[in-house]
Parts: C-alpha cells; structure tokens; sequence
C-alpha cells in the first residue's frame, strides 16, 4: 500500500473515530437524572376568554365567501 493510501485511511479512521464519540458524548449529556419534569402553564383568564365575536363585519365575511 502507498503512503498516500495509508495516510487517507488514518484520515477516515480518525473522522470515525471523532463522529463516534461524538455521538457518545451526546447520549451521556442527555442522562435520564439530569432532564427536569415538564411543568404546567396556567394561561390565567385573559387568554382563555372567548374572543370570537360576530360583528357586522364577520357576518360580512361569510355572506361574501359563501360559508
């Protein structure tokens, strides 16, 4: 084998070597003790309140659009 050949295939092996612990160092990060429960998100009552109304140009819309 030439030296160009063996110096490529270190290469590859090298870059194999960085993606695989990469993606090592990736699924220790994400470690089971460490993620937090998901908190629930009171909306209060200014974003819950209805806020569709059928005004003049509502009813509009739809005559015009044929809903």
């Amino acid at each position: 084998m030439s030296e160009k050949k063996t110096k490529e295939a270190l290469d590859r092996r090298g870059f194999m070597k960085v993606v695989s612990l990469g993606g090592a160092a990736a699924a220790v990060s994400v470690a089971p003790g460490v993620v937090t429960p998901a908190a629930a998100y009171d909306p209060g009552k200014e974003e819950t309140k209805a806020r569709y109304r059928e005004s003049e140009h509502v009813k509009a819309f739809y005559r015009t659009n044929s809903y």
